[in-house]
């Protein structure tokens, strides 16, 4: 079984609260000094892709769009011995789903046969959650989103789908599209040392978007961020005066009854 990947590279959500910038200009996050990483449910997927294979054998191939370092996503996925990794060189800021959709789907109808093709349930940035359902519709196929597992069944795939009141189980044709949810199966493993260094000396296919037949400037007709700002909160602090400590008490008694009446 053919299956692909597809993965997202974001800032690492973990960052510190304060650390957090954004370009309001732009309307995007800084990067500041958070580093890049795969978005929490690509690996998700990816974890599940690997179990899959681990069971009943096939192919992976790791897909994503971005600038030089979005190559990084790709190593590490072949560092966890994915077979195959395909970079579609784009350098759009913040392209919007629709757009990131049709790209992915460009690639993979170029990467040739597939039986299943493998997206997180949401990126951990923008969190839309939609980029599966629209790569369903680009390659013309079915979706069924928040698939915890997937297993063969009787020349079909038998998916297992998660939901506000329990489980939900399907029987679906291939090829078909998943959006993988997280699950106590398939928390990310971490590649070894090892593979890591022979990730970086396995090929990376490079495809510019000109090669898709992509125009870089559609980017943005989806939808638009109107405005990104952080909240600020701004507090006050008085320190009440006083001789003695029951000065003191007085003092800030009269204070706290002044603001309640101006309330």
């Amino acid at each position: 079984m053919n299956i692909i990947v597809c993965l997202k590279q974001i800032l690492d959500p973990e960052i510190p609260a304060r650390d957090f910038r954004v370009d309001s200009a732009k309307r995007v996050a800084e990067q500041g000094g958070a580093t890049l990483v795969t978005n929490i449910f690509c690996e998700n997927a990816l974890e599940t892709a690997l179990q899959f294979r681990e069971a009943h054998g096939g192919k992976i191939t790791v897909v994503t769009c971005g600038g030089d370092a979005a190559e990084e996503v790709l190593r590490k996925a072949l560092a966890l011995r994915a077979d195959d990794a395909v970079l579609i060189e784009s350098s759009a800021e913040n392209p919007d789903p629709l757009f990131v959709a049709r790209a992915l789907a460009a690639a993979i109808r170029k990467i040739g046969a597939y039986d299943v093709v493998l997206v997180g349930r949401e990126s951990g940035d923008w969190g839309a959650g939609q980029t599966g359902g629209l790569l369903a519709e680009e390659l013309g196929i079915p979706c069924i989103s928040f698939a915890e597992s997937f297993e063969p069944s009787a020349g079909k795939l038998h998916v297992k789908r998660q939901t506000d009141s329990g489980w939900e189980q399907f029987e679906a044709a291939t090829p078909v599209v998943l959006t993988i949810t997280n699950h106590d199966k398939n928390v990310p493993r971490i590649p070894k040392t090892r593979d890591v260094m022979q990730s970086y000396r396995k090929p990376l296919t490079k495809w510019p978007l000109a090669d898709l037949a992509i125009d870089p400037a559609t980017g943005g007709d989806f939808y638009q961020v109107a405005e990104l700002s952080v909240p600020r909160k701004e507090t006050q602090c008085e320190f009440v005066a006083g001789d003695t400590l029951e000065d003191k008490i007085d003092a800030f008694a009269a204070r706290v009854s002044q603001v309640i009446r101006s309330i």
